[in-house]
């Protein structure tokens, strides 16, 4: 895949915070501190991994601050049993590192799609899922047009890991991630 290089990279990711800042969404910062900086060690924390209910609804509103707000969907996450949240997740997260196993058991809740599904497999293993994003899907051109399904994301996340791993040193799918939509979120102005 054509990656930008190194330093573009780089710079973008330490420019996300700024980026986030610019999309003018009132709780998109507020949502990508805690998504970023608390769930992922709430997550870990737990044994067994999983996320609970009110998580679940958290990161939903966070993807949908970062992109397109989709107010049906998230009635429906909230309408998710808390119970089946804590079980599915679990048997999810459990799956990993299989590369699409604990997006295709989370997608089985009601109103989360593989990219809600990605960004909770995200929070909990960073080093291998990468969130489900159109803006950073659009610049792997070799995947073509953006497809939310399952087998898209694996191709998908497949490149970010492969691009990671060339970048070396620190860059994981997510670190990656994070920079082509800040590259992409800082030029353009959009989320």
């Amino acid at each position: 895949m054509p990656i930008l290089d190194p330093r573009t990279l780089r710079r973008a990711l330490d420019d996300y915070t700024a980026v986030v800042e610019r999309q003018g969404v009132a709780r998109l910062p507020e949502l990508d501190r805690w998504y970023h900086g608390e769930l992922p060690a709430l997550i870990a924390g737990r044994n067994p991994a999983h996320v609970t209910l009110p998580e679940l609804v958290r990161l939903a509103e966070w993807k949908m601050a970062r992109g397109v707000w989709r107010a049906p969907n998230l009635v429906l996450v909230r309408g998710n049993d808390p119970e089946a949240v804590e079980e599915t997740s679990t048997a999810a997260l459990a799956r990993i590192p299989h590369p699409t196993a604990p997006v295709s058991e989370l997608a089985k809740l009601k109103g989360v799609g593989p990219a809600t599904a990605s960004a909770a497999a995200a929070a909990a293993a960073p080093e291998i899922y990468p969130f489900f994003d159109e803006l950073v899907a659009a610049q792997l051109p070799s995947l073509g047009p953006v497809a939310w399904t399952l087998g898209y994301y694996a191709k998908y996340a497949d490149a970010l890991r492969s691009a990671a791993r060339e970048l070396g040193g620190e860059w994981t799918p997510v670190l990656l991630e994070r920079a082509l939509w800040a590259h992409v979120g800082g030029k353009a102005g959009i989320a």
